[in-house]
């Protein structure tokens, strides 16, 4: 299969009732375009990183009632897992296509991760006005970087548990770049090469 982009029948996906027949859905319209997409991203991590990074998508094996309302992609340097380690993400609500650095709450040395960002906050002031942050992967709304105090998310971050730290960028259900699958490849590379710093402070 080659990637031809997302379109409106991906997104649909979403309003299937019933887990069985929306899991049916998510494998069939949009798992085999995330492995498309991500066997290429992890070839070009792997070498802008410098070290393997493995591919993972996720499964939502853990769900026996609800449908999940989003589903991805995620990039990580174990090949066993990622939600413990930083990685990132590209995946689907209903509105919008995200592109996450992502670190999420199962992280065993979340504060230290936080402490570092705040010890090199200059890095994360100095990423393009149009990238976003999320606190909880599992909520649609972010905030750009200019209406976010960053120093209060990563406080946050630190100090609580369940709160998690995602920066990258969202495109809408309706932006035309979906449909174009080099334009949309091209903007996820360079959105993960901004971030590819961070990620490696992170491992400090």
């Amino acid at each position: 299969m080659t990637f031809k982009g997302f379109k409106k029948h991906d997104f649909d996906t979403f309003n299937i009732e019933g887990l069985d027949e929306r899991m049916s859905a998510i494998r069939e319209r949009i798992q085999p375009k995330f492995k498309v997409i991500g066997d290429e991203l992890t070839g070009d991590l792997s070498a802008m990183i410098g070290s393997e990074m493995f591919l993972h998508i996720a499964k939502h094996a853990r769900r026996s009632v609800n449908a999940p309302n989003d589903t991805w992609l995620a990039i990580a340097a174990n090949k066993r897992g990622y939600k413990k380690h930083p990685h990132f993400q590209i995946g689907l609500f209903d509105s919008h296509v995200f592109i996450w650095l992502a670190f999420i709450y199962e992280l065993p040395n979340k504060s230290d991760i936080a402490k570092i960002f705040l010890d090199n906050i200059e890095m994360i002031n100095d990423v393009p006005n149009d990238f976003v942050i999320s606190q909880d992967h599992m909520k649609k709304e972010a905030y750009t970087i200019k209406e976010i105090e960053i120093e209060k998310s990563l406080e946050r971050f630190r100090d609580v548990k369940k709160v998690e730290f995602l920066i990258g960028r969202h495109i809408s259900s309706t932006d035309p770049i979906l449909k174009d699958e080099t334009k949309f490849m091209d903007y996820v590379k360079e959105t993960f090469e901004t971030l590819i710093p961070l990620y490696l402070l992170s491992y400090k």
